[in-house]
C-alpha cells in the first residue's frame, strides 16, 4: 500500500500538475523538481527538440538559415522562443510543462542556459534531464531543448 505525500506545489495554470520536492526546504537550490505528479490529466504535448534555428527550416539544410550566436544565452532563448510559440499555439504556459530534457555540447554552458530558462519559467521547476552529446543537427548549435506539457482538464471530464 503507497501513501501519496502532499505536493510541494501545484501549477498555478494547472492544478492537476504538482511539484514534489521530497526535501522542501532544498527547493530554492534546485532549478527543476526531482519529480512532477500529474493528477487527473489524459492530454499532453510533446514538444520536438529546439535549437535556435528557425522552427520552419528546409531540408536538406541550407546553411544561412543556421547561423547560430557564440553565446549560449542567445542560443537558449532563440529555442525558448520557439518552445513558447509552441506553447501558445496550443494555449498553454510554461507552468503546464512538466518534463524538460537539455542537451548540450558543452556541460560548462548550463548556468547560462538555466539562467534562461528561469527568464521563463520563473519559479515553476519542471522535471529535468540534461544530456551532454558530441553534437547536434546543425554546426555551431550549443543547445536543444525538448519539453512535454500537460493540458489542464476541462471541466466536467
Amino acid at each position: 500500500m503507497s501513501t501519496r505525500r502532499p505536493a510541494f506545489r501545484a501549477s498555478p495554470t494547472n492544478p492537476g500538475i504538482e511539484e514534489i520536492q521530497t526535501i522542501p526546504e532544498r527547493a530554492p537550490e534546485m532549478p527543476y523538481a526531482p519529480a512532477i505528479r500529474l493528477t487527473g490529466l489524459g492530454d499532453l504535448l510533446f514538444i520536438s527538440g529546439a535549437t535556435a534555428s528557425p522552427l520552419y527550416h528546409q531540408h536538406p539544410h541550407v546553411d544561412d538559415e543556421h547561423r547560430h550566436s557564440g553565446d549560449i544565452r542567445e542560443q537558449t532563448r532563440r529555442a525558448m522562443q520557439t518552445i513558447e510559440s509552441i506553447l501558445q499555439h496550443e494555449g498553454l504556459t510554461w507552468t503546464d510543462v512538466v518534463k524538460v530534457t537539455k542537451y548540450l555540447t558543452d556541460m560548462r554552458d548550463q548556468d547560462g542556459m538555466v539562467a534562461v530558462m528561469h527568464e521563463y519559467f520563473g519559479s515553476w521547476k519542471p522535471a529535468s534531464t540534461t544530456v551532454c552529446i558530441n553534437q547536434l543537427s546543425t554546426p555551431g548549435a550549443r543547445v536543444e531543448l525538448d519539453m512535454i506539457a500537460a493540458f489542464p482538464r476541462r471541466a466536467g471530464a
